[in-house]
């Protein structure tokens, strides 16, 4: 497994998941052309460049072109690396037909071919064996937190989400994405566990028994910034 720093940016979910069969790297799916309309979206990747770089991995093809175009020029450009795949005739196994163009994805791409085009890129690399980054949060972690499916799980993640600087009006999918892009599942309890308990916005004091999550005014450290991001369906495959 080859660590890659910066955080890769490709199309949808099966170019995450040929990657994250090669790269241990945090990966970030723009469901095609959904970015293009998803502003929270485009500001969490703004502030992903900030903090570590994205690396922009899209398909060789016209609709790959636009997208890299439009990453391109929503993010500062001294953030930003391209990775660039060949021109391969051919489609992927679990499509009955080419695409248009008749051109390979990233998802059609060889482990070989994929590492070479991040080195092209200059992508900050580390090919020793490398534990992972962090242990990845899942939805039964989010319940075994109490942060859903529980009586007070609205309020808990509403606490989370103030602490992280998340948008309150996130799904507990969409916060799981965020969840995962900036930090993993011992993180993730660190916080929890460091949240106080106050009264809510409005000022009024909240008793509770079940240990809702309440919200301590301080300084968040810098790696829980703000990260904005809508859940989003129908993703270009």
């Amino acid at each position: 497994m080859v660590a890659v720093r910066e955080v890769i940016v490709v199309e949808g979910r099966y170019d995450k998941n040929t990657l994250r069969q090669i790269v241990d790297a945090t990966i970030v799916t723009t469901e095609g052309f959904r970015i293009f309309k998803a502003p929270e979206k485009q500001a969490m990747l703004r502030r992903l460049a900030e903090r570590r770089g994205i690396l922009i991995f899209t398909d060789p093809d016209g609709a790959g072109r636009v997208i890299r175009g439009f990453l391109n020029g929503i993010v500062d450009p001294k953030f930003v690396k391209n990775a660039y795949i060949p021109d391969i005739p051919g489609k992927e196994r679990r499509k009955s037909s080419p695409s248009r163009e008749g051109k390979l994805g990233v998802e059609g791409m060889t482990p070989e071919i994929i590492l070479r085009s991040l080195r092209a890129a200059g992508a900050t690399m580390d090919e020793a064996d490398a534990p992972r980054y962090r242990e990845e949060i899942t939805k039964a972690d989010l319940y075994a937190l109490g942060l859903s499916g529980g009586e007070n799980s609205a309020a808990k993640r509403r606490a989370l989400q103030r602490a992280c600087a998340l948008p309150e009006q996130m799904s507990a999918n969409a916060m799981l994405q965020a969840l995962n892009i900036l930090m993993g599942r011992e993180e993730l309890e660190t916080l929890l566990r460091s949240v106080e308990q106050e009264p809510e916005k409005d000022g009024a004091e909240q008793q509770d028994p079940g240990g809702t999550l309440q919200p301590q005014h301080r300084e968040i450290p810098r790696r829980y910034g703000a990260a904005e991001g809508e859940e989003q369906t129908g993703e270009r495959q």
